[in-house]
């Protein structure tokens, strides 16, 4: 080993011991007869000092030509650092590496960025010298942190006797969610091979086979466009069970959520984790991933919206639409005219055609350019419908039920990050389940898998299978983590 310790381990507890050390120059400072320089690798910063005596004239000489990421090796004694030098900042903060032995392991040219650097270049410099982007504390504690999940989530199910089975990435193209990845075959002339989109397949086979639990951190690919949540390449967690029912697999992956929570976050969970049907999802946040950090649940108006003398709201509810929408607690004072046709303005990118709104004011009634559209009696229905209070702000659209759905879910999480309404690091686990069996395709004009072909109907649906699939409600179940989609089952 060119190292005897790493540059995040040593303490007061190591004075006096003759250490070796390996890594990338963070940064020098150069007082003349002496040389400071914080060597860093993956596990923290030492402080390296080339200072006489401790260190020769010819070592100190070659060492002033070090640069921001040249490699080095240091041997030396380790000392305390000088009364009023600690840095409290650093886990070895009160010691110093004093150079006896030094080599220059690899010069680096000028880098374009430090990893140490505050204000991060754009995400095409990084990606061009990934190196350097990867050298920075954030990434490398993310790929830590995933590295841990990844042994956690690995013991937990050999605890439970799951095999973990790596299965094919070449295999037949099969109709899934997205666009497949073709490969050329050599041997077969015109004919290709498909990457995996996920090992369903595969994992049944085993099941028929006889290996009642599999588990595998699978690499898939699926050939879409990019989104936040979406990417050509990607690894989840892919895990099937034999002769169990879908509480069973909710109840085991309770588990393994509960065993990272507590690992990872120090974070004691209840289980089993509260669930929510699609339907109750969909009315009550107006998403079937809603996120459960903070309130501003949906309310329906539609009923007292048909008795209104304002058009907007009377057409939609005779068209068959809806008019919902939330309530935003003691914040009216802070949004501007200005401010509410921006968020109009952002409720229209998600196919609403406006955004009403409406304040409260200290005497409790509503206030709102359409105010004189309804009733006294009325806007006292809406403020009592919706709960609201003086101070209060009240944003209702008007619409399609999907569209009210898009809009006011957009809107809602919009507002929740932007008043602050949850901690940055707050976390709300939740299943969604019964979700629709069927979706109509309006442009083949025909019922289509929600989820995939693989999905089995509730059994007390089965009736409606031919008759009103639009009705049957499918053993599918979403994890729902902050408001994201985490993982899924059938």
């Amino acid at each position: 080993m060119l190292r005897t310790h790493t540059c995040g381990e040593l303490r007061a507890d190591d004075v006096g011991k003759e250490v070796t050390l390996c890594g990338w120059v963070d940064s020098y400072r150069d007082h003349g007869r002496g040389l400071f320089v914080d060597l860093r690798d993956r596990y923290g910063i030492t402080q390296v000092v080339f200072n006489p005596p401790d260190t020769s004239d010819t070592i100190l000489n070659a060492a002033k030509s070090l640069r921001s990421e040249f490699v080095i090796r240091v041997k030396g004694r380790i000392a305390e650092r000088p009364e009023g030098m600690a840095n409290p900042k650093l886990a070895t903060g009160q010691i110093e590496l004093r150079v006896t032995e030094f080599e220059l392991l690899n010069r680096c040219a000028p880098p374009p960025f430090t990893p140490g650097q505050q204000e991060l270049p754009g995400e095409d410099l990084r990606l061009k010298y990934r190196y350097l982007d990867l050298r920075r504390n954030e990434m490398q504690q993310t790929l830590l942190l995933r590295s841990r999940i990844i042994k956690t989530m690995r013991d937990y199910f050999d605890e439970h006797r799951f095999i973990d089975v790596e299965t094919p990435i070449l295999g037949r193209s099969t109709p899934e969610g997205a666009r497949d990845y073709l490969v050329p075959s050599r041997v077969h002339r015109g004919k290709f091979y498909a990457l995996p989109q996920s090992p369903q397949l595969y994992k049944q086979i085993l099941m028929v086979a006889g290996y009642d639990r599999y588990v595998q951190v699978a690499r898939c690919f699926r050939d879409e466009d990019l989104r936040a949540d979406r990417q050509p390449e990607f690894t989840q967690l892919d895990m099937e069970m034999s002769f169990v029912n879908a509480d069973d697999v909710i109840g085991m992956i309770d588990g393994l959520v509960a065993r990272l929570a507590k690992q990872l976050l120090g974070i004691e969970l209840t289980l089993p984790l509260p669930r929510m049907t699609y339907d109750e999802a969909m009315e009550r946040y107006g998403h079937d991933a809603p996120d459960l950090r903070f309130g501003m649940e949906l309310v329906d108006c539609s009923d007292l919206a048909a008795e209104a003398e304002f058009r907007v709201f009377r057409s939609a509810v005779d068209e068959g639409g809806r008019v919902r929408g939330f309530t935003a607690k003691g914040v009216a004072a802070d949004f501007s005219r200005k401010r509410l046709d921006e968020l109009t303005e952002y409720a229209k990118e998600f196919g609403a055609k406006g955004l009403a709104w409406f304040r409260v004011e200290p005497d409790g009634k509503l206030w709102s350019p359409t105010a004189k559209n309804f009733t006294d009696e009325l806007l006292a229905k809406f403020a009592e419908r919706m709960q609201a209070e003086p101070g209060d702000l009240l944003l209702l659209v008007a619409d399609k039920w999907e569209v009210t759905c898009k809009a006011l879910n957009a809107l809602r999480k919009r507002l929740g990050a932007e008043l602050k309404l949850y901690k940055p690091d707050a976390m709300n686990f939740s299943w969604v389940v019964e979700f629709p069996m069927f979706e109509h395709d309006p442009e083949e004009d025909r019922w289509v898998a929600m989820h995939h072909p693989f999905t089995a109907p509730r059994p007390q649906d089965l009736p409606m299978l031919d008759s009103d699939p639009g009705k049957c409600r499918a053993q599918a179940y979403d994890l729902v983590i902050n408001g994201s989609e985490a993982g899924g089952g059938t």
